[in-house]
């Protein structure tokens, strides 16, 4: 029983690290815009735009004041990165 319930936790670890890339002196604004790519074992990935560009017109963004990224990696099979831009 208690292999199972590890097996179980191990399945559904995860990390998630969110780092600042970037700032403007722009004032920090009230929109925010991302953009994500996902794949598996870090080399397949599938929807791979998560450019600042795209971010930024996901948000509807023209000045950009912030720029974070986000990486998720799950037991190194499922990966993403996400841009997450901030302005107005």
């Amino acid at each position: 029983m208690m292999a199972v319930v590890a097996a179980s936790a191990a399945m559904m670890a995860s990390c998630s690290l969110t780092m600042p890339v970037n700032a403007t002196s722009n004032d920090v604004g009230n929109k925010v815009g991302t953009a994500k790519a996902t794949g598996f074992f870090q080399i397949l990935f599938f929807n791979a735009d998560a450019s600042i560009q795209s971010a930024a017109k996901n948000g509807g963004i023209t000045k950009i004041s912030t720029v974070d990224v986000k990486h998720t990696n799950v037991l190194g099979i499922l990966t993403s990165y996400e841009t997450i831009v901030t302005g107005e």
